[in-house]
C-alpha cells in the first residue's frame, strides 16, 4: 500500500525513500495562490491568472499521476476506504496547517455517494481534522440541478458546481480529494463565504 504512495526512490534527485524527498520538495517552486508547480515563485500563475477565485489558497499533497491515480480509484470506487487515512498522514506531513476554524469538506453527489457507500472527501477531512486537532463540521450542500463533474470541459466544470452552505466561518480548511480545475474548489468556496483555504491529497498537474 505505502509503494503506490511513497515509492522507493524521489523522483528528483533519485535518492532512496519517499517518492519527493523533503530537500527537493521544499525546493519545489508553487504557485502562491492555487499551489500549481511553476518553473519559479509566482503570486500567480497561467493556470489562475485572471480568474476571480473564491478561495485564499490551495495546496495538495501529491501530484495526480501514474500511482496515485490507481490509488485514488482503488480508495473512492473499490471501497477501499481505509486509504483516507493512509492519504490523510501523507497531506499532513506535506502541506503546513492552515490557520482556520474548523475544517470542511466538499459534499459528494448523491448519487456517487450513494453508489460508492461512503464520501471520500468527507473520510479525507475527518482523518486529517483529527492530526490537526481541529472541528470537522459539514458546512456544505449540494444544490439541486447540478450535473456530474466526470467527463465536463473546464468551462462546463466552471459552470456546473452549485453548493449552497449549511453554516457560515470566518475561516475555513476545504478538503476534496482531488483539485482537477479548481472550479467545484472556487464554487464551494464561494457559498462558504470568509477565509478558505483549499486541501486536497492530489492535483492534476497541467503540461505546458
Amino acid at each position: 500500500m505505502l509503494d503506490l504512495l511513497l515509492p522507493r526512490r524521489c523522483v528528483v534527485c533519485r535518492v532512496a525513500g519517499a517518492q519527493l524527498c523533503a530537500r527537493c520538495r521544499d525546493a519545489l517552486p508553487l504557485c502562491e495562490r492555487c499551489g500549481a508547480p511553476t518553473a519559479w515563485p509566482v503570486a500567480c500563475c497561467r493556470e489562475c491568472s485572471g480568474r476571480r477565485l473564491a478561495f485564499a489558497h490551495a495546496r495538495a499533497a501529491v501530484a495526480y499521476e501514474d500511482d496515485v491515480r490507481r490509488l485514488v480509484r482503488a480508495w473512492k470506487e473499490r471501497g477501499l476506504r481505509a486509504l483516507a487515512d493512509e492519504a490523510a498522514g501523507v497531506v499532513a506531513a506535506r502541506v503546513q496547517r492552515p490557520a482556520a476554524e474548523a475544517i470542511t469538506f466538499v459534499p459528494g453527489d448523491p448519487w456517487r455517494s450513494r453508489a460508492r457507500g461512503h464520501q471520500p472527501a468527507e473520510r479525507l477531512a475527518r482523518a486529517l481534522a483529527e492530526r490537526w486537532a481541529l472541528p470537522c463540521e459539514p458546512l456544505l450542500r449540494r444544490a439541486g440541478g447540478a450535473r456530474r463533474q466526470s467527463g465536463l470541459s473546464r468551462v462546463e466544470r466552471r459552470r456546473n458546481p452549485a453548493f449552497a452552505a449549511l453554516a457560515q466561518r470566518s475561516s475555513v480548511v476545504l478538503v476534496d480529494d482531488v483539485y482537477t480545475t479548481g472550479s467545484t474548489a472556487d464554487a464551494a468556496a464561494r457559498a462558504l463565504g470568509g477565509t478558505v483555504e483549499v486541501v486536497t491529497f492530489a492535483r492534476t498537474v497541467r503540461r505546458a
